[in-house]
């Protein structure tokens, strides 16, 4: 006979927690493979020895990573859905007769202690050496690269660099953008001056006018150290969204997992990252570039490239196929290379001439770090360059994944 339900509740229900969250259950597996205790060592020095016991911190960092797991980025939400979900109570090691966190105290310890603390950055270097414990990671073929990711800031926020002390009486976070600022540049030199963005938004003054692909935003680049093999990122550096900076997080990823012992045998990235201090950087540590070389001496097709070119090193002189010296010019700062040319009277009439340059002398730009640029140069079309190249498709989905 068909059944009825009626609604009814009881005053008391008896079941265990533990015994409603299923094996296969991605908070279970976490749970089982990291220990989050940790975290309270961590923040000690943050609390006072006396008064009213806190919140434990183990728990609002559970929190934060359900929030982070499940694409909850709303407090008010995150505290309603732990509320009502048992596998979010479960994991958070909130009972039932346990009060569930105002939101405001999640955002204040989220902003505060954990932020200063950099518990964050330890979260994730934790979760890297159990990878390594576990046999997960091999370290020894890595790939790098770096994404924009827009800030929270409009081109309208954006006030000229000398407005910047009028705003801060206004702006909490300008204040301490200039705090820092004086902190790590106590005293004001032109090169930094130069680099310095002419306009700061008031809302996010770190944040910085870039443009990738599309229009220009304000933002950053967030940079990934990914293991090819396994996919799992070993380290992770912000920087302002600046050309520059891609070469030297990548640097800074690299010295990093040295400390859980990875030692990278190749490296694979984009010809972003194919300047000649870099790829010798790399070679200095015996890390083999694979990476495209970033190169322009095949801009002007059809004519002479500089292989063409006899280099003697007793004289530094570089000789064309018609045997006319190009005597060294000097050195390019910018470019970081020496400049090397021939005379109009060398070049003036000879039979060549077309196939060599269209102006009236032939210069030639050499890279002070030519001798690793034509390392890696060799190393294009070995197997473990096309290996990596194949792979580096993996970081380039994490950033991906990132941005949605």
């Amino acid at each position: 006979m068909m059944g009825h339900q009626n609604r009814t509740e009881s005053l008391f229900y008896y079941f265990r927690l533990e015994e409603q969250i299923p094996t296969d259950h991605l908070l279970r597996i976490i749970d089982g493979h990291v220990d989050f205790s940790f975290v309270r060592e961590q923040l000690k020095d943050f609390y006072s020895p006396t008064g009213r016991p806190s919140i434990d911190p183990e728990v609002l960092l559970r929190l934060l990573l359900i929030g982070y797991l499940y694409g909850i980025t709303s407090e008010r939400r995150l505290m309603d859905e732990v509320r009502m979900h048992l596998a979010y109570r479960w994991f958070s090691r909130l009972g039932f007769d346990q009060e569930i966190p105002d939101h405001s105290t999640f955002s204040k310890n989220r902003h505060g202690r954990f932020r200063q603390s950099g518990v964050f950055r330890k979260v994730f270097e934790e979760i890297v050496r159990r990878c390594l414990e576990a046999g997960f990671v091999e370290g020894r073929n890595v790939a790098v690269d770096g994404t924009l990711v827009g800030a929270n800031a409009s081109q309208q926020s954006r006030v000229p660099r000398e407005r910047l002390v009028e705003a801060a009486k206004l702006s909490r976070t300008v204040q301490e953008y200039l705090a820092e600022l004086e902190r790590s540049n106590p005293v004001a030199d032109s090169e930094r001056c130069t680099k310095l963005q002419e306009k700061v938004s008031t809302t996010d003054p770190d944040a910085t006018w870039a443009i990738k692909s599309g229009p220009a935003v304000l933002g950053y680049y967030d940079n990934y150290l990914v293991d090819t093999t396994s996919r799992v990122i070993l380290s992770v550096d912000a920087t302002p969204a600046l050309f520059s900076q891609e070469t030297l997080a990548a640097r800074r990823m690299l010295e990093h997992v040295g400390q859980f012992g990875i030692q990278p045998q190749h490296l694979a990235a984009d010809k972003a990252y194919g300047s000649g201090e870099f790829l010798a950087w790399l070679l200095a540590r015996n890390i083999q570039p694979h990476i495209p070389v970033i190169d322009h001496r095949h801009q002007t097709q059809g004519r002479f490239t500089r292989e063409r070119f006899r280099y003697e090193p007793k004289e530094n002189v570089y000789y064309c196929p018609e045997g006319k010296a190009l005597h060294y010019r000097g050195r390019s700062l910018g470019s970081r290379g020496n400049l090397y040319c021939s005379t109009e009277v060398q070049c003036f009439g000879c039979p060549q001439k077309k196939l060599c340059t269209p102006g009236l002398t032939r210069r030639l730009f050499v890279h002070w770090e030519e001798p690793a640029r034509q390392t890696v140069r060799a190393l294009v079309g070995t197997p473990d360059y096309k290996r990596s190249q194949r792979a580096r498709y993996k970081v380039e989905a994490l950033c991906a994944e990132l941005k949605q």
